[in-house]
Order: structure tokens, then sequence, then C-alpha cells
């Protein structure tokens, strides 16, 4: 989660505001001497509060300039806050009487130029345009290794039998070979005895002929009438 930028150049303004308001025996609009620093030239440079504020101010703006540049979800809030605080300061110039002197006047410059910096790198600073968002692919999960039974012992097979020889095969075919033998069939006649016939048989089995002109026994009937 992102959290709210503090308005730096809110230090410089609330120093001053303590000395006007804490310290009525200390004023802006003249130096007020701290310590005094001998340079390599031999000057003496009589280090003072106004100089201090001043140089607190420019660099406390420069930190607010950096964190401007760089992208932040709520730079709408960093850039109302930095309005605020150069309006307070801007007020206080004009209205009230003990801060109208050249320290106050830079501190609210510097402030008036962090609201516009973070504006002018809002609007320079490209869209970004967003990203399109893929859906995960799905992870297959592996199939569990499969322990298959090892394979039965396979008894081992004989050898085939030895194939005779085309030559040896023939030569056991004809000396195996047995010549036919011829069976004599005897020939069986058959045996007719003569049995006599009875008269009433023959005389019943003879044919006769319906023909007038002939008659058993080859005498030829007459046709004469009877008188």
């Amino acid at each position: 989660m992102a959290s709210i930028g503090f308005p730096l150049l809110l230090i410089p303004v609330a120093i001053c505001n303590i000395i006007v308001f804490l310290m009525p025996d200390l004023a802006l609009s003249g130096p007020i001497p701290l310590f005094p620093i001998t340079l390599v030239s031999k000057d003496i440079w009589m280090v003072t509060l106004n100089d201090l504020l001043v140089a607190l101010s420019i660099l406390l703006l420069w930190l607010e300039v950096m964190r401007a540049a760089r992208p932040a979800p709520k730079y709408f809030t960093d850039h109302f806050l930095s309005l605020l605080v150069f309006g307070a300061a801007a007020a206080e110039f004009v209205m009230l009487p003990k801060f109208g002197n050249a320290t106050f006047f830079l501190i609210t410059l510097t402030a008036m130029v962090d609201f516009l910096a973070g504006i002018s790198l809002r609007a320079r600073r490209p869209r970004r345009v967003a990203a399109p968002v893929y859906a995960p692919e799905p992870v297959r999960a592996e199939p569990a290794p499969r322990h298959e039974p090892a394979p039965a012992p396979v008894a081992p097979t004989p050898p085939p039998a030895p194939v005779p020889a085309a030559t040896s095969v023939a030569e056991a075919v004809l000396t195996d070979r047995t010549e036919p033998r011829i069976e004599k069939v005897e020939r069986i006649e058959p045996k007719l005895e003569a049995t006599p016939v009875p008269p009433e048989v023959v005389a019943h089995t003879s044919p006769q002929i319906t023909s007038p002109d002939l008659q058993p026994g080859g005498v030829a009937p007459d046709n004469k009438p009877k008188a």
C-alpha cells in the first residue's frame, strides 16, 4: 500500500512560524548570526539563520522534484498538499506583518516551484498502457508411473528335429516298397437242382391265345357252323 508523501517544504515554513510566534525577540527581517566560518581566502563568513533556512528550502525542493519525477499512484494528493503549503506561505507573506521579509519570500518561492514542477512533470510523463493479463495455463499433473509386473520366464523351446535329406528319403521309400500280392479268386458256379413241376401249375401257367384261329395243340378250329 502506497503512503501519502509528506510535503518537505512544510519544514522551513514551520520553522519560520515557530520563530515568529514563539520567539518574539528574533526577527526574520534582520540577520540572525549563528557562527562565523573562516574561508581559505582568509575571509570570515558569518552564517545566519536566514541563510540556513533558504539553503534548507533549496535542498528540500530538490528532493521534492526527484519524488515528483517518479510515478506514484497518489500523485494528486501529493500535488494538493504542495499547493496547500504554497498557499499558506503566500498568505502569511502577504497578510501577516512579521513575515514580510526576503527570507520568507524565498521560502514561499521554493514552495511555488515545487507545486509547478510536480504538475509539469506529470503532464509530460507518457501514459502507460496496461499490459494484457493472461490467465495462467493450468499445470498438467504428470501421471503416476505404473509398476508393471515382470514378465514370466519363458521356457526354452527345444531345437527342431533335423530334416532328413531328399536322397535319404527317396532311398528309404525305394527299399520299403513291397511287391503287390495277387490273390487267386475261385469261381463259384451256382448249382441248379431239377425239381419236378406239378401238372396243375403247368396247366395254369400255360398261355391262352384269344385268337379263334389258334388253339393250344396246333389244331385249327372248325369255322363251319354246326347244322
